[in-house]
């Protein structure tokens, strides 16, 4: 079931010390600003609660993951505090997955895009099927990955992120994330990714909670300056999107 709200959608569920996040929007499960300030907000809250373990994760429907960024508050962006905003959106998730305290499985059914490998990065534990393909376009719209770039290449490395951005047309796919240490595990089926999303998720949630919530901790050691970092690159983002140059680029696209 696919949401046609167009402000998408934020549903929680949480059982046996299990939160599920599912976000979803009809244009390929892309994040309006507004859907990205709630899920912001939903980790952290979620994050709080005693009850909750671990968190899971997903998007609604079978087709694509996440299409990244609403390319049509993109083209709207007039000014650079509007950009700064814009690109905060992404910042904003990826900081509260990083602090909210709380381990978190991705599960990743299709197609991810620009923002969208920010948040499968940003996991802690991603499992996904063979159609879950990865691409940073940015570049072909005059902007780059800048604001996702530190969880990328703190998962599969700036070799691996340079690899992924530079060739900004092409995708690349599962098997190829997966051995880069973006994927833990790949499946053929959706069927068969979220049987085994459910059942790593109570194991998980088996162990003691407080040694998870110490090993989030370990997990993201090093990144304490991520707050302003990330708040910096959203600023460059924010600067490249006024110009001529990416203004051109998103008519071509918006014709």
């Amino acid at each position: 079931m696919s949401t046609t709200r167009q402000n998408g959608s934020l549903y929680t569920s949480i059982q046996n010390n299990i939160a599920t996040i599912e976000f979803g929007h009809p244009a390929s499960n892309s994040f309006p600003s507004e859907l990205l300030g709630r899920l912001s907000k939903e980790l952290i809250l979620v994050g709080r609660n005693e009850d909750v373990s671990v968190i899971i994760l997903k998007s609604e429907g079978e087709k694509a993951f996440c299409a990244g960024a609403s390319f049509d508050e993109l083209v709207a962006i007039s000014n650079l505090e509007e950009g700064k905003q814009f690109f905060s959106g992404f910042a904003n998730v990826i900081n509260a997955m990083r602090t909210c305290g709380k381990l978190i499985i991705g599960s990743i059914q299709g197609k991810t895009v620009g923002g969208g490998v920010g948040l499968a990065a940003a996991c802690d534990y991603v499992l996904a099927t063979e159609n879950a393909a990865i691409k940073l376009s940015e570049f072909t719209i005059g902007i780059g990955p800048f604001v996702i770039e530190p969880a990328v290449s703190r998962k599969i490395g700036v070799s691996g992120t340079a690899e992924l951005t530079l060739d900004a047309t092409n995708w690349k796919n599962a098997y190829w994330a997966k051995e880069k240490g973006l994927y833990a595990k790949v499946f053929e089926t959706q069927k068969e990714l979220e049987e085994e999303v459910e059942l790593f998720s109570e194991k998980l949630a088996s162990y003691n909670p407080e040694a998870l919530t110490e090993m989030k901790k370990v997990l993201w050691q090093g990144t304490e300056n991520w707050t302003d970092l990330l708040a910096e690159r959203a600023a460059i983002s924010g600067e490249l999107v006024l110009s001529d140059f990416t203004k051109k680029a998103l008519k071509k696209f918006v014709k």
